[in-house]
C-alpha cells in the first residue's frame, strides 16, 4: 500500500520504516530540514535498537522516502498516519495545535479519498474534531482512524512486528477492511486486531499507560512501607506477584517512571475526566507518588553524608529514563541530579547512549564519562538510576578501589545487599 507518516519523531519513524520493511511504499513527512536529511542519509536522529539498520536497508531498496513536502506525501498516498507531538500542556492536557496542523495540510492536498489514521496519542474525541475540520474545507470522501500506538521504547521495533494486538477505531467498513488488510501481515501468529469507535480506541491507550503506571506507583508505595515496617519489598514482591491475577511485569520497585508516555498519559487522562466533571482520585495519587518517587534517593544519600554534601562526589550510573533508549524525558536522574546539585554535590555522570540528551539538561554542571569506571574515580558513594544491562555484574573490587566512599544507593534493586556489604559497601536499596 501506499503510505504517508505525517512527523519522524519516535512514533512516526518507527511506524514507517516498520511498514516499509513488510513491503508497503512510505513516505514519511516533516517539517525539520535537518532531520530530514539526516533521514535520507540512513542516520536515525533518536536512538532505538535496530531502527537504523532498517531504515538504510528500506531507504536501499526505494520502499522508504523522506521529505520536507507533505503534500507530496499525502497526494501519492492511500493512508495518512499523523504521528506528530502531542505536548503536555501546564494543566496536564494535551497540546493538540500540531495534530491539527497536519489535517488541515492533508484537506489541502487530498484529491481523493483518504483514510486519515491518529496514530498520536490524542485526547478522546480529537478524531471527531478532525473529521469535522476536514469535512468543513474539502467535499472529498474520507475516513478518519484511530489507532493508537503501544510501543516500548527499546523494543519498539519488536513491539511494532509483533504486537500483542492491534487497536482500531473505525466509523466505515471501508475503512476497517482497508485497516485489516495493511495489519493482516502483524498478527499472523493469532494475536487480535481489535476495532472499534474511535472514542474508545483513543481512550484504550490511556487506559493501557494509566493501568502499567498504577502498578509502578503502587509497588513503590509497599516499598517505601517496607522501609517503615522492616520488610523487605523483594519477598513482597514475589508473594504478590505469584497470584496469577497479579502477576510480575511492572511490578518493580525503583526510583519512578519516566518517558515520553507514562507521565503525560496519566496527566492528560485525569484532566480529561476533569474536564467531564469527574475526579479520577486513583490517577491523582499514581502522578504524586511517582513524582516524590523520583528524590526518594535525595533524602538517603543526605542522612549518610549527615547532612554535609558540599564538595562530595557522586558517581551516578544511568541518566535515560529507561534502557536502551537516550531518551530523559521526565527521567528521575534529573530530579536527583538538579536537587543534589543545590546541596553543593559535584556529579560523575555514565550512561551507555544518553549522554548527548544529558549534555542538553545539564550543561556544564556535571562531568560526562564515556565510561562507567570513569564516572567512579574519587567518588564518595555511587547511584544507581537506570538499570542498564551492563550494569547489573559490574567488578565491585574495582569500583572499590577507584572510590573516595563506600556507599552503592541502588536504585533499582539490582544489587544483591549481602554481597555488596561483605565487600565492605554501605548499601541502600528501594524498600529494603
Amino acid at each position: 500500500m501506499n503510505i504517508c507518516v505525517i512527523g519522524t519523531g519516535y512514533v512516526g519513524l518507527v511506524t514507517g520504516t516498520c511498514f516499509a520493511e513488510m513491503g508497503n511504499d512510505v513516505i514519511c513527512a516533516d517539517v525539520d530540514t535537518k532531520k530530514v536529511e539526516m533521514l535520507r542519509r540512513g542516520r536515525s536522529p533518536i536512538y532505538e535498537p535496530g531502527l537504523e539498520e532498517l531504515i538504510r536497508r528500506n531507504l536501499h531498496e526505494d520502499r522508504l522516502r523522506f521529505t520536507t513536502d507533505t503534500a507530496e506525501g499525502v497526494r501519492k498516498s492511500l493512508i495518512i498516519f499523523i504521528a506528530v507531538g502531542t505536548p503536555c500542556r501546564d494543566d496536564g492536557s494535551c497540546d493538540l495545535s500540531h495534530v491539527f496542523e497536519a489535517a488541515s495540510t492533508i484537506t489541502h492536498a487530498m484529491k481523493e479519498y483518504k483514510i486519515v489514521v491518529l496514530k498520536s496519542t490524542v485526547q478522546v474525541g480529537t478524531a471527531d474534531k478532525v473529521r469535522e475540520l476536514i469535512r468543513s474545507k474539502t467535499s472529498v470522501d474520507f475516513d478518519v482512524v484511530s489507532n493508537p500506538e503501544f510501543l516500548k521504547e527499546g523494543a519498539a521495533i519488536d513491539d511494532f512486528m509483533r504486537p500483542d494486538r492491534v487497536v482500531i477505531g473505525a466509523e466505515s467498513a471501508r475503512a476497517t477492511e482497508i485497516m485489516k488488510e495493511l495489519y493482516r501481515p502483524f498478527v499472523r501468529t493469532g494475536k487480535p486486531i481489535i476495532f472499534m469507535d474511535n472514542r474508545s480506541a483513543e481512550l484504550t491507550k490511556y487506559a493501557a499507560n494509566a493501568m502499567l503506571a498504577t502498578r509502578i506507583s503502587f509497588i513503590n508505595e509497599i516499598a517505601n512501607v517496607c522501609e517503615c515496617l522492616g520488610a523487605n519489598v523483594n519477598s513482597v514482591r514475589e508473594g504478590i506477584g505469584s497470584d496469577e491475577r497479579i502477576g510480575f511485569p511492572f511490578l518493580f520497585p525503583g526510583v519512578g517512571y519516566g518517558g515520553s508516555c507514562f507521565p503525560k498519559d496519566v496527566k492528560a487522562l485525569a484532566s480529561a475526566a476533569r474536564d467531564c466533571g469527574y475526579e479520577m482520585k486513583v490517577l491523582e495519587a499514581v502522578d504524586a507518588v511517582n513524582t516524590r518517587q523520583k528524590s526518594i534517593l535525595v533524602p538517603k544519600i543526605r542522612r549518610h553524608f549527615n547532612g554535609i554534601l558540599a564538595g562530595k562526589i557522586i558517581a551516578l550510573w544511568g541518566l535515560s529514563f529507561k534502557p536502551r533508549t537516550d531518551d530523559m524525558r521526565e527521567a528521575p536522574s534529573i530530579s536527583i541530579v538538579n536537587e543534589l546539585l543545590s546541596d553543593g554535590v559535584m556529579f560523575q555522570v555514565h550512561d551507555p547512549v544518553a549522554l548527548k540528551e544529558a549534555k542538553k539538561i545539564f550543561g556544564r554542571k556535571v562531568e560526562y564519562c564515556e565510561q562507567p569506571y570513569d564516572a567512579l574515580e574519587g567518588a564518595h558513594a555511587m547511584v544507581l538510576v537506570t538499570e542498564w544491562a551492563e550494569f547489573r555484574n559490574p567488578d565491585f573490587d574495582r569500583m572499590q578501589s577507584l572510590m573516595a566512599g563506600n556507599a552503592i544507593f541502588d536504585g533499582r534493586n539490582i544489587y544483591n545487599p549481602k554481597i555488596l556489604r561483605e565487600k565492605g559497601f554501605v548499601y541502600y536499596g528501594i524498600g529494603q
